[in-house]
Order: structure tokens, then sequence, then C-alpha cells
């Protein structure tokens, strides 16, 4: 897209609306007018969304399980997607799991692979995150081979084993859904996890030495799923500093203490309670324990969790708005994006103020998603 100067729009500022154009220049935004300007009276112009944790490419990617698989079909409607709910930096968070099908490696290098060969022909930024099972060890070097073959920045740590019915001899629920998912009988998938239940007191070593490795790479570190101030202490200690989707205000609040970021799901704040029964985001939101709102499973939730949090009047809409925004950026080290400030990368959300619906998203200068009527304004 040629340089432009957009008009006549309230701009998103640190502190609440602004007056001001905004200056396309290239990739950046900048501070002279360009020669086409574009009038965008009764627009609102917000920072582009940036997505710290997301699985919902995983529709793209296998549209019917085991039946049909679009790679980069796949991949580019994964980002159409993305671009039409104003998300302009994605991190598309794909297991590493002894759980196998969609979450097992194999799969998890084909996403890999999708993004390595799509990313440079789209508008909106996608960056890797891997979410490694901490009992799945003999898969851990497999899983820093892929850390460095796909340049993957951000690995987060999780444990879906049930160890307490493992321990006391129970069967694991949905064991049959879950075992038909990964492509084994039941009795093999219970087999595998009684097995990795077995090696539990390996785990600690094997996990200490693999994030140690992770570390001397620059990759961030987190965990998932905390439920206790000991359980975010025992990841600090790993060096995992993000906590993702805690399930307590304790487990939040141990993390915030520490200084450390707290990701929550959107999906939560629009639904206005966990589908799990976990603590409520707008109640950790409201105590000041979120530093990023995640889409998690659903690319719409995070421009609404912002809407919804101002309507519900726990933050006004440019503190909700850094929620989805700088502050995510911030934790993944991403400074040149996150707000509408010149320097900065031209990542821009065009909403229409009276709907208020996305029309238009700009991602470094390019225009990545554009509908009526905004289009208009801009073919005219």
């Amino acid at each position: 897209m040629s340089d432009l100067t957009l008009t006549g729009a309230r701009v998103m500022g640190a502190d609440g609306w602004l007056r001001e154009p905004v200056h396309i220049r290239g990739e950046s935004l900048g501070t002279e007018p360009a020669a086409r300007v574009i009038d965008l009276s009764g627009f609102d112009i917000l920072p582009g969304i940036v997505d710290p944790h997301g699985d919902g490419f995983e529709r793209h990617m296998a549209p019917r399980r085991g039946a049909l698989r679009e790679r980069a079909a796949g991949m580019r409607a994964c980002a159409a997607e993305l671009a039409a709910n104003g998300i302009t930096t994605a991190v598309l968070a794909q297991f590493w799991s002894w759980e196998g099908g969609m979450r097992g490696p194999d799969f998890a290098c084909e996403v890999f692979e999708a993004v390595r060969d799509a990313a440079p022909d789209l508008a909106v930024d996608l960056r890797l995150q891997l979410r490694l099972e901490t009992h799945y060890t003999d898969r851990f070097e497999a899983a820093l081979d892929a850390v460095a073959r796909f340049d993957i920045g951000y690995v987060v740590l999780n444990d879906h084993l049930p160890h307490d019915r493992l321990a006391a001899g129970r069967t694991p629920k949905r064991l049959t859904g879950q075992a038909l998912k990964s492509g084994r009988n039941p009795a093999d998938h219970l087999a595998l996890m009684m097995n990795l239940h077995a090696r539990r007191d390996a785990v600690p070593a094997a996990l200490e030495a693999l994030c140690a490795r992770l570390r001397a790479r620059g990759v961030i570190l987190g965990t998932h799923d905390d439920h206790t101030e000991a359980q975010r202490k025992a990841g600090r200690a790993l060096g995992a500093t993000v906590a993702e989707f805690p399930e307590t205000a304790e487990a939040a609040r141990a993390a915030r203490d520490a200084g450390e970021p707290v990701v929550l799901g959107a999906p939560n704040v629009v639904r206005g309670a966990s589908h799990a029964g976990n603590a409520a985001a707008n109640d950790l939101i409201a105590a000041g324990l979120c530093t990023a709102l995640a889409s998690d499973y659903h690319y719409p939730a995070p421009a609404r969790a912002a809407y919804r949090l101002a309507e519900l009047g726990i933050a006004p809409l440019h503190a909700a708005w850094k929620l989805i925004s700088d502050g995510p950026a911030a934790l993944l080290g991403l400074a040149d994006r996150g707000a509408v400030a010149p320097g900065l990368r031209a990542d821009l959300v065009i909403i229409e103020r009276d709907t208020p619906r996305i029309l238009g998203t700009i991602s470094a200068g390019r225009i990545a998603y554009l509908t009526h009527p905004l289009s208009a304004r801009f073919i005219a």
C-alpha cells in the first residue's frame, strides 16, 4: 500500500481518544503527511490486536478430523480470519503431546511447516508457540529440534495426565473419545498414560535440562493452567515466567506479585465465566491480575472482550484494549507494536464507531482486511 494519511477518525491513545491524523509511511507510522489523504470520519482507529495464544487455526488445517487436511490453503484461510477480527500478530499455539492426533508431533510439524511456507505472503504476522507436555520426555530432543528448525520463540509447559485417577487405578474420564482422536484403541491409550505417569519421578531433572537449553536460545517460557502458588513457583524455577490461563486467583496473584505476565482467555471475558469452571477472567481483571488476553479458541473474542470490559465498567476501553495490544506485545518482546505512535509498525484496526464492527485491518502498512462501508473510503 502506498503512503497515506488517515484523517477525521478518533484514534486510540495511551490514555483515551485523540483527534489527530495517522500517517502511514511504508510499514511504519510516521509524522509527515502523505500525498494521499483518506477521510475516516465516523470511524475509530485502534492498535492492531496482538494475540499471544490461539488454536483456532486447527479448524482450517484439518477441517474434518482424519478426512481432510489443508496445509497451504488452511493457513491462508486462518490469516484471513485473523485479519477480519483485527488481529495483526498471532501466536499459533500447537501441542507437542503424547495425546497424539492433532496434538501429536507429526501434526505439529505440519503446522510449523505450513506457517514457514505461507508466512512470507501473508499480511498478518504469524508466530509459533510449542505447547510441550512435561511427561513426554522421550520426545524432548525432537521438540528442541523443532524449536531450532522452525525458529519457535515461545514454549509453554502443560501436563494433561490425570495423575490422581491414574494413581488410584481409576479409568480417566473421556478415555474412549480421547483415544479415538489419537488414533489408538482405548487400551493402548490407557497403557501409554500409565507408563508416562509411572515415569514421573524422572520428569523434574529432564525438564530442568530442557528448559536450560531453551533459555539459552532466548525462548520465552511459560506454564499453562497453574492452580496454586506452589505450581507458579515451580514454573518460575524453570525460567517459565509467563502464567497462561491460571485457574485460580491464588496462582494469578503469585505471578503478578513476582512481576510476571498473566495471560487470560478472551472467551472467558465474553462468556462471563470459564467454560471449565475455573476463575472468571472478569474478576481477575478487576483485581489487576491480568496482563494480556488471548483468543484461546475463538479469534473474534479479543476485540469483543475489550468492548465487553468497557460495557461492564471493569475498565475503560483504552485500558481494556491494552490487554489485547501492547500488553501481549510486551510479553512477547515485540517493542515495535501495540500502540498507534510514530515509529511503530503500521498495525491498525478500523472500527465503525456506532456498531462497533471491525471493517478494516492494516498490518505493517498493508491492507489485510477491508469491507463495506469502509472500503468505499479507500477506493473512491
